[in-house]
């Protein structure tokens, strides 16, 4: 899950890059607790609200329509705030990309997932988004340097997975398209975070023009290709149609808004716990406003998955100078800072300025 990131300060906050705006010092109108829990149920629901929208909609109907309320509000809060769509043919080019990994693909195959599996099966291959970006890291990024304890994060969470999927019945019952397609959007988060570190870190544009940018360039992308799979809706059911509303107005526009508030509030650490709460939120939701059946394994696996999931976004300890350790136990040099891309925000040093998907 993710979102546009704010710019990246050094050590006195200053910016890495062209100076923006200045923030607004006013105090915020709720607790940061408030909203972190308001967070936490819009995402959780969103799944719910996937299944919901299908029972009316074609998989890209539902995303179409998600990406276009959700742009919608990120345009009116750009408009407040009168922010500029970034410039650059490079810079908007890199968006094209970023907007297809972190929100059209995974947004589409979420939906496509759910017409054949359960919503709270997605919400728990949500969660293996961590997993994926820690184990994509180690490949891709030279900077992180793996630990005991991430890579045992990483065997105990491919384990919790195995056990929601009941791989000891031979995946009896289980079906193999729609969890292939889960795990499939929750694989294209981490790639496009590594994408965006590697090729928008340095924009000059604030993370709410990014991100209503790379919303708007999403949208386009499936008004593009949706025609080319479906025919035009016959009927607008309410309740499908409101589920389609609330998943883009809420949970993708006004979720955004939200998690970028609490990160700068409270920080990255904080912010970011948000991650552990969504499959559980997923899970009682679905079991019961939809009524699925849900098996010991499920719940079983998905503590596993996120119990290896906060394995993999620990932190290196510090020594006796205040440096953070190497996986050896050396103090690393001064200034060098750790770098994580494996499925959480970066910290408040590295953090690129780019936005990022969202259940």
């Amino acid at each position: 899950m993710s979102t546009a990131t704010p710019p990246r300060p050094g050590p006195s906050s200053a910016p890495a890059t062209a100076p923006g705006p200045a923030p607004s010092r006013s105090r915020p109108a709720f607790d940061w607790r408030v909203r972190f829990a308001a967070l936490a149920v819009i995402w959780g629901f969103s799944f719910l609200l996937i299944k919901v929208g299908t029972h009316g909609f074609a998989p890209f109907q539902v995303t179409f329509g998600r990406l276009l309320f959700g742009t919608a509000v990120l345009a009116v809060a750009m408009a407040v705030k009168r922010e500029r769509l970034p410039r650059g043919r490079r810079t908007w080019a890199h968006l094209t990309v970023a907007a297809f990994l972190l929100n059209a693909l995974p947004f589409s195959l979420f939906a496509y997932a759910e017409l054949t599996i359960p919503s709270t099966l997605a919400g728990i291959c949500n969660a293996t988004s961590p997993l994926w970006g820690m184990a994509l890291s180690l490949v891709a990024l030279s900077e992180d340097r793996p630990t005991r304890r991430r890579v045992a994060g990483l065997g105990i969470g491919f384990l919790g997975v195995l056990t929601v999927l009941g791989a000891w019945q031979g995946f009896s019952g289980l079906d193999f398209t729609g969890t292939a397609m889960a795990l499939l959007a929750s694989l294209s988060y981490p790639v496009g975070w590594i994408y965006v570190r590697r090729t928008l870190a340095g924009s000059s544009s604030s993370h709410l023009a990014l991100t209503g940018a790379q919303l708007l360039v999403a949208t386009v992308q499936l008004a593009l290709i949706t025609p080319l799979f479906t025919t035009l809706p016959t009927s607008f059911p309410a309740l499908p149609l409101l589920s389609v509303f609330v998943l883009g107005a809420l949970g993708t526009g006004l979720a955004i808004l939200l998690q970028y508030g609490v990160v700068a509030e409270v920080g990255p650490t904080t912010g970011t716990m948000v991650t552990y709460f969504i499959p559980v939120i997923a899970t009682a939701a679905g079991v019961t406003l939809l009524d699925e059946k849900l098996t010991w394994n499920t719940p079983v696996g998905a503590v596993i998955i996120l119990a290896g999931a906060a394995l993999t976004q620990s932190r290196a300890r510090k020594s006796a100078d205040g440096r953070p350790k190497s996986a050896g136990g050396r103090s690393k040099p001064a200034g060098s800072q750790p770098k994580p891309t494996d499925g959480r925000p970066a910290s408040a040093v590295d953090r690129p300025k780019s936005a990022a998907g969202q259940p």
